[in-house]
């Protein structure tokens, strides 16, 4: 017998089943991935090319330019000085685990501490173009917040990120120790339980930090929204109203939660005479339809699909310098998921974009109420100088729902659908 042969032969033998392995988990996330992307938006559905002037008078037009032009280079700013940052710590991280080291007593406590540093250096670089952001807003009105609340708000943000990297750090740390540089494998799937854990907890924990919640007080309003949710088969035990009049004078509204924290939430800014019932309704039905279709659950799917291979390429990017067992290789840990995160966010916007179109259309067909999904985004432009029409580039990086002319294009085309229903 052959030895050599027979360990060529298992080695082979091998090789085949990890290729089959790897084929195997490709077809399922591209099946994954297709039944995801389905929407109940009509196949083939043209929007009609309108022009912002026709909806939004040439002043707003012009005074929107001016806040977004200066709020994009504050993006940019705080980008570039977050890559900056995050590439002075990977070079300095030998020298910050040594520093760190006496105070940790440990390997996985050391590269908590480690993890924490990294995250406060990000949250101090962007301090200044944050301020300078809300600045900015106050300037235009969009913000009545003092800047002693809004310091609160960061400094909270700061501390549930501190709790989340602490738990990732710890745990990615700990699977290394156990499984080598397999420790993705389990990492992945211990992410998106993390994540579940977040969303589901979101309502209870972190939100009550920065906002009181009360029950939409208006009874009547309250029941034709219930009314709403039976015929878009949706169940919401809750529609509350979130105190954000004391930080913005921008409207909103948003679904949070899962299963039994599951609510959807109105601004009191979205309360207080500038909408009218219509345009209230139409926003409670597009709430109501990423509800109905499952969207936080589709995220969590998505970010689920995308754990998997963004987990796996910072397992090997840190196991060419000796792998997550070693604290040092923490802030590269940081920059691997900074750089995944940069890079697919085009794709998560679109994603995000598909998502808001369906609970458009669907809020469209729920309401019949064109006339207010118009209004209610040229009121959302007005009262949050939103660019009604983008350039691309914004809308590519930048927009996680479509442009607002879109999205009346998308009302105007419901519109003349249900016209040539009616006279057919």
């Amino acid at each position: 017998m052959n030895v050599r042969e027979d360990g060529d032969a298992h080695r082979r033998r091998a090789t085949l089943a990890k290729g089959a392995v790897v084929l195997a988990l490709g077809a399922v996330w591209i099946v994954s991935a297709a039944l995801l992307w389905r929407t109940e938006v009509p196949r083939g559905l043209q929007l009609p090319r309108l022009e912002p002037q026709d909806y939004f008078p040439a002043d707003a037009l012009e005074r929107i330019g001016d806040f977004r032009r200066v709020s994009r280079i504050l993006f940019l700013v705080s980008l570039a000085l977050e890559i900056t940052v995050l590439a002075v710590l990977v070079w300095k991280a030998g020298w910050l685990a040594d520093r760190l080291a006496e105070l940790g007593r440990g390997r996985i406590r050391t590269g908590v501490l480690l993890g924490i540093a990294v995250a406060v250096a990000l949250w101090l670089a962007v301090l200044p173009p944050a301020a300078a952001s809300h600045w900015w807003r106050r300037r235009y009105g969009l913000s009545e917040q003092g800047y002693d609340g809004w310091l609160r708000d960061v400094a909270v943000s700061l501390g549930v990120q501190a709790v989340l990297v602490a738990i990732a750090v710890a745990g990615a740390m700990w699977l290394a120790g156990k499984l080598g540089a397999q420790w993705w494998l389990a990492g992945a799937p211990a992410l998106v339980a993390v994540a579940v854990l977040f969303v589901l907890a979101q309502p209870l924990v972190v939100q009550p930090l920065f906002n009181r919640f009360e029950p939409l007080a208006n009874r009547e309003l309250a029941g034709r929204i219930t009314e709403l949710a039976r015929s878009e088969g949706v169940e919401v035990d809750r529609v509350l109203v979130a105190d954000a009049s004391r930080r913005t004078t921008t409207a909103n509204a948003y679904v949070a939660g899962l299963g039994p924290t599951k609510r959807v939430v109105l601004y009191d800014t979205m309360l207080d005479g500038r909408f009218t019932e219509g345009e209230i309704l139409s926003v409670s039905a597009h709430e109501l339809a990423h509800v109905g279709r499952s969207h936080l659950w589709k995220g969590l799917a998505w970010f689920a699909l995308l754990a998997v291979p963004g987990v796996f390429l910072l397992a090997w990017v840190t196991e060419r310098g000796g792998g997550l067992v070693e604290p040092r290789l923490v802030p590269l840990g940081f920059a691997v998921a900074f750089a995944f995160v940069l890079l697919t966010q085009p794709f998560q916007n679109l994603l995000s974009r598909r998502y808001e179109a369906e609970a458009d259309w669907l809020a469209l067909s729920a309401t019949r109420d064109p006339e207010s999904a118009i209004g209610v985004e040229r009121r959302f432009v007005l009262t949050s100088l939103g660019d009604p029409d983008p350039p691309a580039w914004v809308t590519y990086w930048l927009g996680t729902h479509p442009p607002a002319l879109e999205r009346i294009a998308m009302a105007v085309e419901f519109r003349s659908r249900e016209a040539a229903r009616a006279g057919s």
